[in-house]
């Protein structure tokens, strides 16, 4: 109990116990030293008669008995001592004290074995024996001052109290990533892993530039999934990094394929080192909902901001008529000319020779009668509204060196065909990112569309800065890919970047519907998201009081964020938060993580990489010859209809 009377009986007793420390000590020393107390007439009968009744009960039988019994006193008295703690108190200040007070107390006796006069010796013995009590009295109230727990001062950012048990297990199976990791819980560094062990459920990759989405974890999704046969698709936005990562992996690992795929590459800045593919081949445009997929993925890449605003009359409108362009050209010939480039040219034609041709296919007369009328009509003014947005952006695209990619047909999309698997890695140019963008989404749109089918072999879609291409249909692909085996690896930076570029309806829906997440360092909202998916966990907290008589130190448990938004925002390079996703067969029950990422040892594809093989040998006149050819057959096409 800590009543007050409680208190003041306890002060009471120590103030005895050391009042009979100070007597015993300096009976000791007028007993050893009588003599010389005689000499200088400060004895007294009332001391004497004391001496004479106390000297029977052994007190000063030997030398140091009663010497010892005054230190034992002191101590006992100094236990009880609560005095007012002090912060900047330490033990380095204290056990000097302590060291130099017990050194003179013991020692002093050895003065008696001095040469000198008795008086002498008893007087230095004396003042050497106080000396040493007090610096021992000093020294031990200054050391009940000092905290007993100290509040931890090394973890002021309370990254202990914030660890939590990890997977340490290593969980593989046919399909999945293994990033080795290593955690703090409680102090100590352990090792554990970060089983994706069902990538097929969607992986998001997000941090800030230099966090480490590359370099610790898309390039390990490539290598481990090629060394597992899977069929690949790469978006590498900063050619040609992670096509050459790809390239080597795929040389390294062609034995682990039942038949040896085929790698292509795609990329519209060096024409000698890529091959050519039609996204609107006519064997993959099977119905017009083909077609109206592929003109809005082109133009809403074109024109980020009608993203936002589908199904605006201004935005449907030039999706519709480019829809009626593409279908045209693959109804035409049996699809002869059923390519982007065609497309792009066809549409620039005047409107009076475009609808005239336009008419000759049936099938397309309901996406083109409001164009016709309007022009009937004389609604000019409409009809450019409706036309012209859609002419400007496709105009965009009008180059050579794009027509020579896109109009050539060295491969198919369907990368994960049992009889042919691929792997494909298209390129980006950061410094022409909105035009390419457009015509790489277009290129993957198509390919999502041939993948996400059954009886295919497995196969990883890896995108790098997914945000700087647009996939009308990813949350589908990302619901529905499960069971069709193809797993989708996305890097993005930022939510709000994914949501300025997708909307935030779509941004969510992606956001949310990925069962595993890996993020480096973000801030804001997607700091905040991800700190609420983690959730609460029980944390130790401290808190200390002193005042002017006592100190008092309180520990309590309570729930708290297990990795706040502010522990997110400062994480290091490689240091990544998040959570997996698991299996019925392999469950997992410490899905979050907190851990710095392990790179393993460079394997042979890591080192060295080569560049990339030269396909073929192009003049530029090569290149203006295929564009030349493209309006050849498109001023055919309007003179044969007409």
């Amino acid at each position: 109990m800590s009543t007050g009377e409680n208190e003041q009986a306890l002060r009471k007793i120590i103030d005895m116990t050391r009042l009979i420390s100070i007597v015993l000590l300096c009976l000791h020393g007028y007993y050893f030293g009588y003599d010389c107390f005689v000499q200088w007439k400060l004895s007294h009968p009332l001391i004497d008669i004391l001496l004479q009744r106390l000297e029977p009960s052994g007190l000063f039988r030997t030398f140091h008995s009663s010497k010892w019994l005054a230190l034992a006193c002191l101590l006992i008295s100094l236990c009880g001592v609560k005095g007012k703690k002090e912060l900047s108190l330490d033990y380095n200040s204290v056990i000097p004290l302590i060291v130099l007070g017990g050194i003179l107390y013991a020692g002093g006796f050895l003065v008696f074995s001095l040469s000198i006069h008795r008086q002498a010796q008893v007087i230095g013995y004396l003042s050497i024996t106080l000396t040493g009590y007090c610096f021992l009295l000093s020294g031990g109230t200054r050391l009940s001052r000092i905290l007993k727990q100290r509040l931890s001062q090394n973890d002021i950012f309370n990254k202990d109290s914030e660890s939590f048990p990890q997977e340490e297990r290593y969980l593989a199976n046919e399909y999945s990533i293994n990033l080795p990791a290593r955690y703090r819980l409680n102090g100590m560094e352990r090792r554990s892993w970060i089983n994706l062990i069902n990538p097929f459920r969607g992986v998001i990759v997000m941090g800030t530039p230099g966090s480490g989405k590359s370099y610790f974890v898309i390039r390990h999704v490539i290598r481990q999934h090629l060394e597992k046969g899977f069929a690949m698709f790469v978006y590498d936005f900063k050619y040609d990094d992670l096509t050459r990562l790809t390239w080597q992996h795929f040389q390294h690992n062609r034995d682990c394929y039942p038949k040896p795929p085929q790698c292509y590459v795609i990329n519209f800045d060096d024409l000698e080192q890529t091959h050519r593919c039609n996204p609107l081949d006519k064997d993959n445009m099977l119905d017009i909902t083909d077609a109206a997929e592929a003109a809005r993925t082109i133009l809403l890449g074109l024109n980020r901001e009608w993203i936002k605003k589908q199904g605006d009359f201004f935005v449907e409108s030039p999706i519709n008529f480019l829809t009626a362009v593409i279908w045209f050209l693959r109804k035409y010939q049996d699809g002869r000319y059923c390519t982007l480039p065609h497309a792009i040219e066809l549409i620039q034609a005047d409107y009076d020779q475009l609808f005239t041709v336009l008419q000759s296919e049936p099938e397309i007369g309901v996406l083109i009668n409001p164009f016709i009328s309007a022009f009937k009509h004389q609604a000019m003014e409409q009809l450019e509204g409706q036309i012209a947005s859609a002419k400007v952006a496709m105009a965009r695209l009008s180059s050579p060196q794009l027509y020579y990619v896109l109009s050539g047909h060295d491969f198919t999309l369907d990368i994960n065909n049992p009889k042919a698997p691929k792997i494909i890695c298209m390129g980006n140019n950061p410094q022409k990112i909105q035009i390419y963008g457009a015509v790489l989404s277009l290129y993957v749109n198509r390919l999502i569309k041939l993948v996400n089918q059954p009886g295919k072999i497995p196969c990883s879609l890896v995108f790098d800065e997914f945000p700087t291409i647009y996939l009308n249909n990813m949350d589908t692909l990302l619901a529905t890919a499960r069971s069709n085996k193809v797993a989708t690896c996305l890097g993005i930076q930022d939510f709000s970047q994914l949501k300025k570029d997708y909307g935030k309806d779509q941004a969510d829906v992606i956001m949310n519907i990925c069962g595993n997440i890996l993020s480096g360092q973000v801030s804001g909202e997607s700091a905040k998201q991800l700190a609420e998916r983690f959730g609460r966990i029980r944390q130790e907290k401290q808190s200390l009081s002193i005042n002017r008589n006592d100190t008092s130190i309180s520990r309590s448990w309570q729930l708290d964020q297990a990795v706040p938004a502010s522990t997110i925002a400062t994480l290091s390079a490689g240091e990544m938060v998040g959570f997996v996703a698991d299996n019925p067969d392999q469950p997992i029950v410490l899905k979050g993580f907190h851990a710095h990422l392990v790179p393993p040892a460079p394997s042979i594809a890591d080192k060295d990489l080569q560049p990339l093989p030269k396909l073929r040998t192009l003049t530029p006149s090569d290149i203006r010859r295929q564009y030349d050819q493209v309006l050849d057959d498109v001023r055919q096409i309007i003179t044969q209809t007409l």
